[in-house]
């Protein structure tokens, strides 16, 4: 979620800020009307660019990710997702084979 001037939408915590990450624009849309601090936020793609833009926010405080869970309307159902792991599914690093017995 993205305002026009640029700034990302994050929720601010104790331990740094938190950056919604949502499935599809229609699901991030659909999150935003339930929420009334995003509605001056747009859904937008988050990408390489992105994430260099998130990487320190305000106050130097750490930034995480939090890829939502599909269909959680209040956002608090989902998966923490440090800086350097979501760095490599954006640059599409492949996963490690499943090693096998």
């Amino acid at each position: 979620m993205q305002r026009a001037n640029g700034d990302w939408f994050a929720i601010k915590e104790p331990r740094g800020f938190r950056v919604p990450l949502f499935s599809s624009l229609s699901e991030a849309a659909s999150v935003r009307t339930f929420n009334v601090e995003m509605l001056v936020f747009n859904p937008a793609l988050f990408d390489e660019r992105a994430l260099k833009q998130v990487e320190r926010l305000e106050d130097g405080r750490p930034v995480y990710f939090w890829l939502v869970e599909k269909a959680s309307r209040n956002m608090r159902h989902g998966m923490a997702v440090q800086y350097a792991q979501l760095a490599l599914i954006l640059s599409g690093a492949e996963a490690l084979p499943a090693i096998r017995d």
